[in-house]
């Protein structure tokens, strides 16, 4: 396939303080950006990998840890990172007896990725999960990715799943205002690919939005 015209789907990494009450957001998070990206299928696999990934830092390095969570398309699978920064506290898989809760949350994620391991740097660690995307190739199917973003994009928002995150959770809010950003750069993308002035749109979005903000509250 000639490729020449594709645009890989940009790696998105964020950062966060491992909490217990994050972790909804962290999956909820994901499961846009696997829309966005046309790997919907893969969001059940990748949010259950991602909560026990999160938990084990939180179990075992404590709450509050400053974390990351990195997403990218390796090759032809969707790759999951959590970087934390205890290089000492290494998640192993148990053989762990049946009543038994140590193991089980590695268990799971042997479970349902592809592969699993830990790389440690001089200053953190990172514990991955890859799942198989789907892909044919590194940079994908799509002639131009952030059309296909955008399209996806307006799916979901058609079917009303784009609602603000519950709570007031400054990793939620933090998140959600870089992914309008790029939701608004993709949707003028998508204009213009269509025959539309993106530039027009954008003016005509703008002076919606100040009416909007001008008329009283019912």
């Amino acid at each position: 396939m000639d490729c020449s015209g594709c645009t890989p789907r940009r790696p998105w990494d964020l950062s966060f303080s491992a909490e217990p009450a994050e972790i909804a957001a962290l999956r909820r998070l994901l499961g846009i950006r696997l829309g966005l990206w046309g790997l919907a299928e893969l969001t059940e696999p990748a949010q259950l990998c991602l909560s026990e990934l999160v938990s084990n830092v939180i179990t075992h390095v404590g709450p509050g840890t400053p974390t990351t969570l990195a997403v990218s398309v390796s090759g032809t699978c969707l790759r999951i990172e959590v970087h934390d920064p205890d290089t000492r506290t290494l998640p192993r898989l148990l053989d762990s007896a049946r009543d038994a809760e140590a193991g089980r949350g590695m268990a799971l994620v042997a479970a349902m990725s592809d592969c699993w391991g830990v790389q440690l740097r001089p200053d953190r660690k990172i514990t991955w999960v890859e799942l198989a995307s789907g892909l044919p190739e590194t940079k994908g199917h799509s002639k131009d990715v952030r059309v296909s973003r955008a399209t996806s994009c307006l799916q979901l928002y058609n079917a009303g799943l784009l609602t603000p995150l519950p709570g007031s959770s400054r990793l939620s809010a933090t998140a959600a205002e870089e992914l309008a950003i790029d939701v608004i750069a993709d949707l003028l993308h998508w204009l213009r690919a269509h025959g539309h002035d993106a530039d027009e749109a954008l003016d005509r979005a703008q002076m919606q939005f100040e009416a909007d903000t001008l008329r009283p509250a019912r």
